[in-house]
């Protein structure tokens, strides 16, 4: 199970992160509690360990800002979290010539799983054969705000989507989030049998500041260990 510990703001955390046994940190330049700014960014990345990932999570959709971020802070990946913009996602790729690895960010709605159903298989058989994109993420939307809620979507329904997908589009790499926990990680990994997993709040103290035991148990309990 690859887990990506997403919204660090600070070396500390992201290095307990890593010592944790994490495969990839995140770090938000969205409007965000936890936002980051680059310098920050780049105080950070040169003291992570070699084999470890990381991903600027970014809601622009101005090319040139996000080229700039990754050439910054050495970050190895970018996580598109503005909505599905295809044209933008093969344009980064051939900007930073296929070495930075993106993650496309869908959102399931709490408050319309129809919709939302529809919206993500027709989003998954868009991107089923898109090389720009590796990953694809799933979160979870309540209202306006579209990820770093601590709530959850219906797993059950958002999982006849996701096999329905694999069976005709040939299943990406499907990462899940929204909600999760080191109480409920194991079951939604069970539910869904997603690629990887992905948490911010559900590891932290305050926003922006992890607390290590949840930290660990929630790396425990992903690997199954817990």
């Amino acid at each position: 199970m690859w887990i990506k510990i997403c919204a660090n703001t600070n070396l500390a955390d992201a290095q307990l992160a890593a010592s944790l046994g994490a495969d990839a940190l995140g770090f938000v330049f969205a409007p965000s509690a936890r936002q980051v700014t680059v310098e920050q960014v780049a105080a950070i990345t040169p003291h992570l360990p070699h084999a470890i990932e990381t991903f600027a999570v970014v809601q622009s959709h101005n090319l040139d800002e996000i080229v700039e971020i990754v050439r910054k802070t050495g970050v190895t990946g970018v996580q598109l979290h503005g909505g599905l913009d295809l044209a933008l996602a093969r344009r980064l790729y051939i900007a930073l010539d296929g070495r930075v690895r993106l993650i496309q960010t869908l959102h399931w709605s709490v408050e319309d799983d129809g919709a939302s159903a529809t919206a993500l298989a027709d989003a998954l058989h868009a991107l089923a054969d898109e090389p720009a994109i590796a990953h694809v993420l799933i979160d979870a939307k309540v209202g306006k705000a579209s990820g770093g809620t601590g709530r959850g979507f219906n797993w059950s329904a958002a999982r006849a989507v996701l096999q329905a997908a694999g069976a005709a589009d040939g299943k990406k790499n499907v990462i899940l989030a929204g909600g999760l926990h080191a109480e409920n990680v194991a079951k939604a990994i069970q539910t869904l049998a997603p690629w990887g997993i992905d948490v911010a709040s559900g590891v932290e103290a305050v926003p922006g500041r992890k607390d290590p035991q949840r930290l660990e148990r929630f790396i425990a309990a992903a690997r199954g260990k817990d």
